[in-house]
């Protein structure tokens, strides 16, 4: 067996669709981030082909789905509500929840609260240990 043999069946026999090795796929396919570095999305396509790596630390596969480049349509342009509801949005992940400061950064979604807030709950309300 080859060193793409699990990875390499682009009549799809054993999997159903067309499957190459990680980085060989055909042209006039890409995966959908190829697709929106040029402006692209699938437009609600089926996938025609998918690539495929194994992790050889882990033992698994790793597959990204590929569709025709053809077939694509252009990304549909950001109305002012969209933007105004991604504000919104990115805003809510800048806000404590428990002190309502609104820092110039993402809060952590693992402590749910800015890192001051956090630390002080560990400590008690007083503050000392």
């Amino acid at each position: 067996m080859s060193a793409y043999g699990k990875c390499f069946d682009p009549n799809g026999a054993r999997y159903g669709i067309p499957t190459y090795p990680w980085r060989l796929a055909p042209d006039g396919l890409a995966t959908r981030r190829q697709l929106r570095a040029k402006g692209l999305r699938p437009g609600g396509q089926e996938v025609a082909a998918q690539v495929m790596r194994t992790n050889r630390c882990a033992g698994t596969d790793r597959v990204a789905y590929l569709y025709r480049v053809d077939c694509a349509k252009p990304v549909r342009p950001m109305t002012s509500r969209k933007w105004g509801a991604l504000a919104l949005a990115m805003l809510a992940r800048r806000t404590c929840r428990v002190c309502g400061i609104t820092y110039g950064y993402c809060l952590p979604t693992s402590l749910g609260m800015c890192i001051l807030c956090a630390h002080s709950d560990q400590h008690g309300p007083e503050g000392s240990v």
